[in-house]
């Protein structure tokens, strides 16, 4: 059997045992999914490929703390957000401003993985999440696309529940004008 047809339980063994092509294999059917996790949240492409990549290191010297193998996709992607996260955090408060943010184009296509079908008005909603002020952007891709609790959020940004609560609802007001001018 070929590493391409083995499970996922199988690959996360031989992973475990520190085989190359697991690795490999694990890291090609994962990477390109954890990156758009990772670009939507910080916005800035080489970041994002570092923050994946560094989260696959943490994934594979970190797996015998994963209790249940067919979770390993969401455990992933959980330290994909955490290390955006942790990355975005640190950028706020170092008050730095990225120059991809400043000349952020990409293309429609490149925040969506390449097998998910999309439609015009996806796009344009996700187009203009990315004018919003950062923190909107950041609590709505939380709670709308990777799917986050306000409890989560609330964690991940360090803020209060009421905070939360009136910043997703004002980012969606925010979202909606925008919506309309378009």
């Amino acid at each position: 059997m070929t590493s391409t047809n083995q499970n996922i339980e199988q690959l996360l063994q031989l992973c475990q045992s520190g085989n190359q092509r697991a690795q490999l294999e694990i890291y090609n059917r994962y990477n390109k999914a954890m990156y758009n996790t990772a670009l939507r949240i910080i916005k800035d492409s080489f970041k994002a490929e570092d923050i994946m990549q560094e989260s696959f290191l943490t994934a594979f010297t970190k797996l015998n703390t994963l209790e249940d193998a067919n979770m390993f996709g969401s455990w992933l992607k959980r330290i994909v957000i955490n290390n955006s996260i942790s990355y975005y955090n640190k950028t706020i408060k170092q008050n730095e401003v990225p120059l991809d943010t400043v000349i952020y184009k990409v293309e429609d296509d490149m925040c969506i993985v390449e097998s998910e079908p999309i439609n015009e008005k996806a796009k344009q909603i996700l187009d203009v999440m990315k004018t919003l002020k950062s923190n909107y952007s950041l609590s709505l891709t939380l709670h709308l696309i990777e799917g986050y609790d306000y409890e989560e959020i609330c964690e991940i940004m360090d803020i209060t529940y009421a905070n939360c609560r009136t910043m997703i609802s004002r980012a969606k007001e925010s979202l909606r004008k925008k919506l309309v001018l378009n």
